[in-house]
């Protein structure tokens, strides 16, 4: 059984500080890490159920939910289980947060229960922080708000690079695993954190990013996300010369003030099997869910061959326990939180 840890308690004098093994966004990880993690996912996945129980044995991991999810909640609940978690699940319709109960009360409720670690996902930029710093305990950035989700990207480019190199090669990660591939990401990108996490890793890795959509979905702003980074408005274009093709799902509750005509945007950038077959016939198809089929992309793709969705969803399974085990299992300090420019909540 793996050794508990207690979370250091500090002084009210003393400053704040992040736990090293929390993941609040994906600049946080070096390619080394993230090879690292890559490698222990690996390992967590090929061993016996009855071994990776003992990992994270009468642990207990807290999931704070203040915005729906099912596949990266999920994947994180059975992440923890898998490894022997004991998990319990908060939401903002089910606990004191419906009562105007503050973030930071929450985090430090939840921290005097006996969590051990917080997997958040909040409607605010910035929200990890805050937990981070109020408790102490590592936290897992499970999306927060339209800044990063950093566990998406980490599971999005180990289905790429098993789909390039094969399982057995996926965990080697350098600046030129992605030399030569372009990885187009079309969609409402001006209100995706997935977007924003793809578009800060991929490039370290030598891909080419373009991003496409209409004005509305996607502001000239976001060029300055990632150096390299690429803007292509027709889908036709881009998706000619995609080795990947990422969609995105128009994100119809924040486009309050947006004038947005669906026909024009199906028409325009609807990833279909005719489009597919026309600009992309050997492109991987991703989609980090949850999809609109019929809106931005149709179902013959979706369930087609050359469609990884499903292989995001498992691949996000083994991601999650090693990030998991990572938080839980090896030994380490707190430290002061970075001076890396972030999202405030």
């Amino acid at each position: 059984m793996a050794r508990k840890t207690t979370p250091t308690l500090r002084s009210k004098s003393s400053p704040p500080v992040i736990h090293p093994k929390s993941l609040l966004a994906i600049e946080d990880l070096s390619l080394v890490e993230i090879s690292s993690i890559f490698a222990l996912a690996s390992r967590l996945e090929s061993e016996p159920h009855r071994t990776r129980v003992r990992h994270l044995d009468g642990r207990k991991v807290a999931l704070l939910f203040y915005e729906s999810s099912t596949r990266t909640r999920t994947s994180f609940e059975l992440a923890a289980k898998s490894l022997g978690a004991m998990t319990t699940l908060v939401s903002d319709k089910s606990s004191s947060i419906e009562k105007g109960e503050s973030l930071h009360d929450t985090g430090l409720t939840l921290r005097a229960l006996g969590a051990e670690a917080i997997i958040l996902r909040s409607h605010l930029s910035g929200a990890p922080w805050r937990v981070a710093l109020s408790t102490g305990l590592p936290v897992l950035n499970a999306g927060d708000g339209m800044h990063q989700h950093p566990s998406q990207a980490l599971l999005d480019l180990r289905t790429m690079l098993t789909h390039l190199y094969g399982k057995a090669k996926a965990n080697t990660v350098n600046e030129r695993s992605l030399r030569g591939t372009t990885v187009v990401i079309t969609g409402d990108i001006r209100h995706s954190r997935v977007a924003r996490s793809n578009s800060i890793l991929l490039p370290q890795l030598g891909a080419r990013v373009i991003l496409c959509g209409p004005p509305e979905l996607l502001p000239e702003e976001a060029l300055s996300l990632s150096p390299g980074i690429e803007i292509e408005r027709d889908f036709n274009r881009a998706l000619s010369q995609a080795n990947v093709a990422m969609m995105l799902r128009i994100q119809s509750e924040r486009l309050a003030g947006l004038a947005l005509n669906q026909n024009d945007y199906i028409d325009g950038y609807q990833l279909n099997s005719e489009r597919l077959a026309a600009f992309a016939p050997e492109a991987l198809v991703m989609h980090p869910g949850p999809m609109v089929r019929g809106l931005e992309i149709d179902s013959t793709v979706a369930d087609g061959p050359q469609s990884a969705i499903e292989q995001q969803v498992t691949h996000g399974l083994a991601i999650r326990m090693a990030l998991l085990h990572r938080a839980l299992v090896n030994k380490s300090t707190t430290k002061k939180p970075s001076t890396k420019r972030r999202a405030h909540a």
